[in-house]
Order: structure tokens, then sequence, then C-alpha cells
């Protein structure tokens, strides 16, 4: 979700007082980036007929399928000759094994944020059309802040802290819940949104890096060829 739609639509509001990260057991899913089974690489249907580009989001991608995009946990960007970008994206939806998140699921991940301009990684979730949320999205030209949202419920959050910053690894947890989404960072609480996604809400997972085309947030540097963030783990805990 873009800061201004946060911004204007939902301000500061943290939600209930904070509480600490659920209990969680054995995990129901851990990424493998690796692994053609829990994930198509380089389509998605949350792009219009499945990508490769998705120029009315105010992005710059172009999705392609070389491994070195996203295999490894690291999610590059490059400069394509005409001016858009070369950008890596896995999700579960169309995988041999499928995976979809569902109310009262907590998804745990780790991170290192990009540092270039124009830089836009996300982990969210999507499913015929809709149930996106945001476990996170971030914009280096706004360096202290997450953009933390929940479309199914229409709430979300802008959260600032210190920690957050360019190059920086965070820890992140959200909890699917029917009545509230709620967002931990680093182990506190960011975010409950008192809204929730309903009890028979489930998704698939996306994981991407995409590039801002200028309209919201700074587009590239004109210098700019390459840029990247990693996702050094992603876990799925199911009660």
């Amino acid at each position: 979700m873009l800061l201004q739609y946060v911004r204007r639509r939902f301000g500061g509001h943290d939600g209930p007082p904070l509480e600490a990260p659920p209990q969680r057991g054995e995990p129901v899913f851990t990424a493998d980036f690796a692994s053609t089974e829990q994930w198509v690489q380089g389509r998605s249907w949350a792009y219009p007929n499945g990508g490769p580009t998705n120029r009315g989001d105010d992005k710059r991608d172009h999705l392609v399928v070389d491994p070195s995009y996203c295999r490894a946990g690291v999610f590059r960007a490059t400069r394509r000759p005409e001016g858009s970008w070369s950008t890596g994206l896995l999700t579960t939806e169309g995988s041999a094994e499928g995976f979809m998140v569902q109310t009262g699921d907590v998804l745990e991940a780790s991170v290192r944020l990009p540092e270039e301009n124009g830089a836009w990684p996300a982990v969210w979730t999507w499913y015929e059309g809709g149930n996106e949320v945001d476990v996170f999205e971030y914009h280096p030209d706004n360096p202290d802040l997450l953009e933390l949202s929940n479309r199914v419920g229409d709430r979300g959050h802008c959260y600032r802290h210190e920690d957050v910053r360019p190059g920086a690894r965070i820890e992140l947890t959200v909890e699917f819940g029917a009545k509230s989404v709620v967002w931990w960072v680093n182990g506190a609480q960011a975010y409950a949104d008192r809204a929730g996604v309903g009890r028979h809400w489930r998704a698939y997972l996306i994981v991407n890096l995409s590039v801002c085309a200028g309209t919201h947030h700074p587009p590239p540097d004109a210098t700019a060829s390459a840029m990247s963030y990693e996702v050094d783990a992603l876990r799925v805990f199911r009660p």
C-alpha cells in the first residue's frame, strides 16, 4: 500500500495495547526459495495478465525467470535498456505445493532492507483478485518507516522506528487474525488493525522487489543500475 494512501485513510492509530507475539509450535511452511515445488518465479496474477509488467501500480517492473534474481533469497532488480527494470518475484500461486496462508496463521520473516532510492520490497498475500495483506512494504526515501496494511479489512499503518533504516535487518511477525491482524517488528508490537481478515480468509504468498515509477515515491537515481534486498527466512505457523 502506498504511503500517501495509508496516511490519508488511516493516520497513526496503533490499535489495542501492546502484547507479546503469539506462542508458536512447529511451522507448516518453511520457505526454500530454490524449490520449484514451493514457488513459481516471474509471474503473478496480482499483475495484469500475470505479468511481466504492472505500470498501473506505478511500477517499472519487468518480471524475469532468471534464478539469480530471487532463488537464493536475494531479490534483485537491474535496469533494462528501455528504462524498465528486470525484477525478481516468487509466489506460491500455481506451484506444485500451492501453499496458502489462512485465518489464524502466524508468519515470521527476517529481511534486510534495500538502500537504493526507487526500491520497493514487499512480502504480501494475494488470491483471486484480492485477499491482500502486506506483511511489509518499504521505500528508502522514507528511511525509518515501514508500511503495514490489510486491504481485506481496509486498514493500514505507517510504522516508524530508529531500527528501521536502509540496509537494516529486521524481524517481522504477523498474525492473520479473524478480528485483528497484528504486526510485530523486532519483537515489539507495531500495529493491531482491529479489523482482521474474517473466518474463511486464505491467500497465496508473494515475495518480490518492485521498482517505483516516480508518481508516489522517487524513481531510481539516473546513475543506478542495480538494487536488492534479502529475505533470510520465512516461516508460517498454524495453531
